[in-house]
């Protein structure tokens, strides 16, 4: 072996994956790898570059990797000696969706797929670790706690999420596979691929898929001479074929493809080969698959033109959100997906609007509040928002205000459209109360939080849920900054938002029992939203302004950072975080089921467990109600 190699081998040995591999294998993997010097600034490779056919560790030096987000160059993170980067060619077909670029004169290494391939095959150690870090888009695995941190911090709708997304986003697939059997010809087989515009047949025995046949064989085998076209399937099929359960995701599909390196995986009923065929995923469904991620549909939305493009992306939003459900995967994860989506579509609403209308005639923020500025609008619900524009002079001030109307009335006009109602009260920047100028709107919250009460008919606490969609930030930040203001030492505020959360109806009767309402259309069924959502909602909402936690307006994220806040009281606030993901879980099963708004349950369609599991979510309740009252100093009655 020569004395490279020995020095690579040496070098790979220290980081992993590699110091999973003996050094013999590390050895063979060292005389094929690449040694490739970067000079400052010098590109590896960029994003929509066809794919290389190695990945790459860096050997000395530093590489930055950046993404494009919205015409602008973002760094994602800095590769350092022993990183490794550029894993895409393992696990994906399409062009590469990053830049790799040396910040410095830098040494990598490039490892060829085709050496390393059988080395990742049989040992699950190394697979996992690419593959997680592939998935996490982070560089070792076991920092991705910190280094997610990071990366949520810079606004980029990155790989992190889009590959979370892989592990529970599920596949289109042939459901009506090709049969044959071992006694069928290479020419009947080739006969029926052609007549049906398939690339593989099954081949089964009593039913049993034994083996497959893909084109690549029928050209690798048959059209090459190696066997006559009287051979039978016996004799050339692959066996045994690799079987799947029904709702495998599109990230465990990759896997198993990977790890077996087939391009075809059988579908199963139990996922055993024991059992019926019921369908075939193959290599192009895959590649199918992951043009309907996130990242994807957020393109999309771009790219959108009218609210029917919107409306067709997100219904594949709500069929996402379903597959997800059905798949158990954490609601919180599926949350931080949808809220994504969601603001995009409300982005790019605004966006429709300023062109119909044309420039802005000065600077605002389009703000949502209620449940889409909370960013739990995982069911088409009504829409909640409000828009401020900057002071401008009294002449102006019509002109400017009829124009921001305008853009309100044609904004709301589009989401109605996509399928987000208009709020039954009117919480809506197209209503004239609710668009105004930047002083106007310190007026109302001024008043609102100082003289809670008086003339505040109008007060919903939803205007203290604010997330910006579009436009100025520093509009946004001097609102903010108006709120926070207000809150210290201010005893009457919180006396007043805390008599609201505890104004709801109990959800239980005396007796214990679920109260169920009264009068038709919805009599005897559970209001799951007014009685057992919203007071927590209200309750984690009264907690994060008294703490004076910004950025975070997610119930169930309020919860937990309320937990690291007030450590006393940490069981309270993480009993409740996930009592609220238990009865959203309720509610969003409801309304998939019945495409609605998921308000009001059907009992008797429940289980005895679901019932069970529901009055046990709705026991915290009782211990957040008892901490507004000693916190706040309050009785239900003052």
């Amino acid at each position: 072996m020569n004395t490279i190699a020995e020095n690579i081998a040496d070098f790979l040995k220290e980081y992993p994956p590699f110091d999973n591999l003996t050094f013999q294998e590390l050895s063979a993997i060292a005389t094929n790898i690449r040694v490739l010097n970067l000079d400052k600034n010098e590109t590896l490779f960029q994003i929509n570059d066809k794919l290389h056919d190695c990945f790459y560790v860096v050997a000395s030096g530093t590489i930055n990797l950046s993404v494009i987000a919205d015409a602008e160059e973002t760094l994602l993170n800095k590769c350092h000696t022993g990183d490794v980067l550029g894993l895409r060619p393992f696990f994906a077909k399409n062009n590469y969706m990053m830049t790799a670029k040396s910040r410095e004169d830098s040494i990598v290494y490039g490892i060829p797929i085709t050496t390393f391939r059988p080395f990742v095959a049989n040992n699950p150690d190394v697979l996992n670790f690419l593959l997680e870090s592939f998935a996490t888009n982070t560089w070792n695995p076991k920092e991705k706690e910190s280094l997610r941190g990071k990366l949520a911090n810079d606004n980029v709708f990155n790989l992190d999420q889009k590959s979370e997304m892989q592990y529970f986003q599920s596949l289109n697939y042939n459901r009506s596979p090709l049969t044959a059997s071992i006694n069928d010809t290479a020419k009947d087989v080739a006969v029926l691929m052609t007549e049906n515009a398939t690339t593989s047949v099954t081949i089964c025995q009593d039913q049993l898929p034994i083996g497959i046949i893909t084109h690549s064989d029928m050209c690798s085998k048959i059209a090459t001479g190696q066997f006559p076209l009287t051979v039978t399937m016996k004799a050339i099929m692959s066996s045994p074929v690799v079987t799947v359960v029904e709702n495998i995701s599109l990230a465990e599909a990759q896997l198993l493809m990977l790890k077996n390196n087939v391009t075809h995986l059988c579908v199963t009923l139990d996922g055993t080969d024991k059992s019926v065929i019921k369908g075939v995923i193959s290599e192009h469904d895959l590649i199918i698959a992951q043009a309907n991620n996130p990242g994807v549909l957020i393109k999309e939305i771009k790219r959108a033109s009218s609210p029917k493009d919107l409306k067709h992306i997100r219904e594949r939003l709500t069929e996402l959100i379903q597959n997800s459900i059905h798949k158990n995967i954490p609601l919180s994860n599926i949350n931080n997906i949808a809220s994504e989506i969601n603001s995009a579509i409300l982005k790019r609403a605004v966006e429709l609007s300023i062109l119909e209308l044309g420039s802005p005639l000065a600077r605002f923020v389009w703000l949502s509040i209620g449940s889409q500025g909370r960013k739990e609008q995982l069911l088409l619900t009504d829409q909640d928002s409000i828009l401020i524009f900057e002071d401008v002079l009294p002449d102006k001030y019509r002109d400017v205000r009829d124009y921001f109307l305008k853009l309100g009335k044609r904004t709301t006009a589009t989401l109605e459209k996509v399928g987000y109602e208009l709020c039954p009260n009117g919480h809506m920047a197209s209503n004239i109360l609710w668009c105004k100028s930047l002083t106007d709107w310190t007026k109302q919250y001024d008043s609102w939080m100082n003289t809670p009460g008086e003339n505040s008919n109008d007060l919903s606490s939803i205007f203290f849920d604010l997330e910006l969609v579009f436009g100025e930030k520093k509009i946004f930040e001097a609102i903010e900054n108006v709120i926070s203001k207000n809150q210290e030492h201010n005893s009457l505020f919180f006396d007043f938002l805390g008599n609201d959360a505890l104004r709801k109806n109990s959800p239980l009767t005396f007796f214990k029992k679920f109260a169920l309402e009264e009068e038709e259309p919805y009599k005897g069924k559970f209001d799951i939203k007014t009685r057992a959502l919203m007071p927590l909602i209200d309750g984690a909402r009264l907690f994060a302004l008294h703490f004076n936690i910004k950025g975070l307006n997610n119930t169930y994220s309020r919860f937990k950072q309320l937990a690291i806040i007030d450590s006393k009281h940490s069981d309270i606030y993480l009993n409740c975080a996930e009592a609220f993901l238990t009865l959203s879980k309720f509610r969003v099963n409801e309304g998939l089921k019945n495409e609605n708004s998921g308000q009001y349950i059907s009992m008797n369609e429940l289980s005895k467990l679901d019932k069970e599991k529901l009055k046990n979510a709705l026991a915290p309740m009782k211990d957040l109600e008892e901490l507004i009252k000693s916190n706040f100093k309050l009785t239900q009655f003052s």
